[in-house]
């Protein structure tokens, strides 16, 4: 390691300016294009440092950090230790440290307090405190609860040394068949702004500083009106459409993010069709980036295109190509070309440092570019505290993260976010809340937990009434990594429907669905004598609210459609533009304590 006299941008007195600019000096043409490159990485057991990972196509944490001089990282996968997360972040630290420009690392994160695990998309709470998706924070309505989410969150992040969230998604879930809709916060723009405003100055504070988690905003400009509701992960999903003309709709959340200051901005995989911007996808394009982002928003801040748009790679053993929608003919380098030019700073999911040494070596590409992006991506570090201390309390940590007082709050936004559609009522009064102590028949309910509720029975003819929990359907695709992502028809299977018609013939029934989408429910709501929605519960968390032991406060985030007839018949852009929904926006009934 060289001492650090001879390194003067760790000098605490000196300006955060001066240290960037000392730093910049010394910089090489490989150093800065390291900066450019936002990696997968994974830890090694116990808190080491990882070796390559072959099937994930991942370099080892040695061969990131001192061969291809990468300084910035999305942590990949869950971890079962909070003490084993920071002891890794230490380790990973001091090999950056002892490297001859000594940056620090920055290590982010997709959502990990949730109960969903998608590679693309989020991460299984795992040590951490557990609460409701994002959805779930929508249903409640509750800016000043999603702020004090979003400062545990904090608190649990910065404890194991992990300083960017990969989120907020402020897209507006105006497609009803869109497969990303689990991390928004619904379909209304007022709604979402409120609570995408939150959620960044519970992670970041009133500025950014040494306790601020930095927050990547996405998926600019707005990746909600996805044709027939497909995703851009993939090649059938890349064009966005707006037949209602509300392209500006979109942008609202966005505006609503600037003002609370959030410090990145993710641009989305999606190429907009029938628009007045370049049918390319949204970091290849100059004129959403520059014209729109960083010219007409004035934003400055670092833009880092979403993860894998320069090269092919395989996913989980099958092969997936770059979604470099509408430059689809180009080559990794000059894709990396268009992107720059367009205004991005970083490229996520990627370690192609190479291609830009090359582009700039060919004098395709001026120097002068890589330092207007490397000064955003330095100062960020510098705001964060990283270059004074990037390294964390290991004993904190396992203190800190999933500690009695966060999970607590965690349950308790779970209970309260479920959202009571139906209460039938019969001569003997409505279905909900369950007398404690009646025979319960289960399903989808582990039968340990159902028993502190009930005398759980095994036969559907022994019951005074079934709880059933369902997940909202999908089309199954064929690979791993699309059936992560639930696309497809919204309606229930067949055999899925006389399933439940046939226990609730039988027997008084609750039944309660994972809405990560809006389900076509008309059958089920038919057939039930209750109907709930969770976005994110335990099972104790809705037998808690089932049995009025919880009072459950969620709203709709989205309307319920009556039909797929509906869905199809509606305009991805506009929002609440289902024919007659069964639910609308809103909906959702109290039981009371």
């Amino acid at each position: 390691m060289s001492d650090d006299a001879d390194r003067p941008w760790f000098d605490a007195n000196r300006t955060p300016d001066e240290r960037l600019e000392l730093l910049l000096a010394e910089m090489s043409l490989e150093d800065k294009a390291g900066q450019l490159f936002h990696a997968m990485i994974t830890a090694g057991p116990g808190g080491t440092l990882a070796e390559e990972q072959a099937a994930f196509g991942l370099p080892s944490n040695a061969a990131a950090v001192e061969g291809l001089r990468m300084t910035h990282f999305n942590l990949f996968g869950a971890q079962d230790s909070a003490a084993d997360i920071a002891r890794w972040q230490n380790a990973l630290q001091a090999l950056a440290r002892s490297t001859r420009l000594g940056i620090p690392v920055t290590i982010s994160t997709d959502p990990r307090n949730h109960f969903s695990d998608n590679p693309g998309a989020a991460i299984l709470a795992g040590p951490f405190s557990k609460w409701p998706e994002t959805l779930g924070l929508a249903a409640l309505r509750d800016a000043a609860l999603v702020q004090r989410f979003a400062d545990i969150a904090r608190q649990e992040y910065t404890a194991v040394g992990i300083r960017v969230a990969l989120h907020p998604q402020v897209d507006l879930a105006t497609e009803p068949r869109w497969a990303r809709q689990l991390q928004t916060f619904g379909e209304d723009a007022a709604l979402t702004s409120e609570l995408g405003a939150a959620y960044i100055r519970g992670f970041q504070g009133d500025a950014l500083g040494a306790d601020s988690v930095a927050t990547m905003t996405k998926h600019f400009p707005g990746g909600g009106p996805q044709k027939d509701g497909e995703d851009p992960h993939f090649a059938y999903g890349r064009e966005q459409v707006y037949p209602g003309g509300r392209f500006d709709l979109h942008l609202l959340p966005f505006e609503a993010a600037f003002a609370a200051g959030t410090s990145q901005i993710m641009p989305y995989y999606g190429m907009p069709v029938g628009t007045e911007h370049d049918e390319v996808g949204f970091a290849f394009n100059k004129s959403v980036i520059t014209g729109l982002l960083r010219e007409h928003y004035g934003f400055d801040g670092i833009v880092c295109a979403d993860w894998g748009v320069l090269n092919d790679r395989p996913i989980m053993g099958h092969p997936y190509p770059a979604r470099a929608w509408g430059l689809e003919h180009l080559t990794p380098r000059e894709r990396a070309l268009a992107a720059l030019d367009a205004g991005v700073d970083q490229f996520g999911g990627e370690s192609s440092p190479d291609l830009i040494v090359e582009l700039v070596r060919e004098g395709l590409l001026d120097e002068a570019r890589l330092d207007v992006s490397v000064r955003r991506l330095l100062r960020e570090k510098f705001r964060l505290g990283l270059f004074d201390d990037p390294f964390v309390d290991v004993d904190a940590a396992a203190r800190i993260v999933g500690s009695e007082q966060f999970r607590a709050a965690g349950e308790a936004a779970q209970r309260a976010s479920i959202t009571v559609l139906t209460n039938r009522s019969d001569d003997a009064g409505p279905m909900l809340p369950l007398r404690r102590g009646i025979r319960l028949y289960v399903e989808g309910i582990d039968r340990e937990v159902a028993a502190a509720y009930g005398e759980v029975v095994e036969r559907v003819e022994d019951a005074d009434a079934a709880v059933i929990r369902l997940h909202a359907p999908y089309e199954v695709r064929g690979t791993p990594f699309e059936d992560h992502f639930h696309a497809g028809s919204l309606e229930f299977a067949p055999e899925v429907v006389a399933h439940v018609t046939g226990i609730a013939a039988a027997v008084p029934t609750v039944v309660d669905v994972f809405l990560d989408r809006p389900a076509i429910l008309a059958p089920l709501v038919e057939a039930a004598a209750a109907v709930t929605a969770n976005w994110g519960a335990s099972g104790a968390a809705l037998l808690d609210v089932l049995t009025g032991a919880a009072t459950a406060r969620g709203r709709l985030p989205f309307d319920i459609p009556r039909s797929t007839a509906a869905v199809e018949a509606s305009r991805p852009d506009v929002p609440f533009d289902t024919e007659d929904p069964l639910f609308r926006f809103g909906h959702g009934l109290d039981l009371g304590s």
